[in-house]
């Protein structure tokens, strides 16, 4: 059997905390921001966790070289 690939989109856009948390940056945070008030801006600027367990185990799984 061969060794599975990385996908290289997955390690992109997460990052593996050393608690095991996995860590993204916030849709629609990138253009269009004068649209948004003050407050969303900052929310999304800011690193979110992954809340979905079931979700976070594929990436997780999809992250181990």
């Amino acid at each position: 059997m061969y060794k599975m690939k990385t996908k290289k989109v997955v390690t992109k856009r997460f990052k593996l905390t050393k608690r095991g948390k996995l860590v993204h940056r916030a849709q629609g945070a990138r253009h269009l921001r004068s649209k948004k008030n003050k407050a969303r801006q900052r929310r999304q600027d800011a690193p979110q966790t992954l809340t979905n367990a079931r979700f976070a185990r594929v990436i997780k799984r999809y992250m181990q070289t």
